[in-house]
């Protein structure tokens, strides 16, 4: 069934295909920063924690961006299992909570993109990292720059940069109650996710730019 951006509360509205466009672009610029910073190889393992069951362009770009895509393990909580069927010998795998069924250190790299922000609390958030953390010796991680002047998911200027709980009311006053909730979006800034990893760890940070202004940030730490 093709994908439909309204049953997806996460994704703000694709007026024209502008939005995913835009967001594709960036997505690339996101990629190309992780690439330099891991500087992964074909033997590299690697596993992608909050892939999606969406099938709009931007959606998964790692997969589909990736060069060595077999060396990839999946994991989400939406079915995404189409992926092995669109990249042979990737491995997806569904799971319900935060706890991911691996060892500790069972990946040479674990990356998320755009997907801590709906986590929930801080605390949540960081054991989010500790569990990435915990399964890989590198850690990659990309998030939306909550100093950005345009929110994506919700498409509002300014507002979020409000404090959280004026913001989540201008969300429940414009309908938008699902993003209102903290379990679902939860905005982050550099200095903050930054303070989420483990004590001492050594974190590298890229800035993507959208028209001159930080539109995202590429985090990578070896663990």
């Amino acid at each position: 069934m093709p994908f439909e951006e309204k049953n997806n509360p996460y994704i703000a509205p694709d007026i024209f295909g502008i939005y995913s466009t835009i967001s594709w672009q960036v997505r690339k610029k996101i990629f190309d920063s992780f690439m330099s910073m891991a500087q992964p190889t074909a033997q590299t393992t690697v596993l992608d924690v909050g892939v999606t069951s969406d099938r709009r362009r931007d959606s998964n770009f790692f997969e589909k961006l990736y060069p060595y895509p077999h060396r990839i393990t999946a994991i989400g909580t939406e079915d995404a299992s189409f992926l092995e069927q669109e990249f042979p010998g990737l491995q997806f795998i569904k799971t319900d909570g935060p706890a991911i069924p691996f060892p500790n250190k069972s990946f040479d790299l674990v990356v998320s993109f755009a997907t801590i922000e709906h986590v929930g609390s801080r605390d949540r958030q960081q054991r989010f990292i500790s569990e990435l953390c915990r399964l890989g010796s590198a850690v990659s991680i990309a998030i939306p720059n909550r100093w950005y002047p345009l929110e994506f998911h919700t498409v509002l200027p300014f507002a979020h940069w409000l404090p959280p709980s004026w913001f989540r009311a201008v969300c429940r006053w414009l309908g938008k109650e699902f993003l209102a909730q903290e379990e679902n979006l939860n905005l982050l800034t550099e200095w903050e996710t930054v303070r989420l990893f483990p004590a001492g760890t050594n974190v590298s940070v890229k800035r993507i730019r959208l028209l001159g202004l930080v539109s995202n940030l590429v985090f990578y730490a070896k663990v």
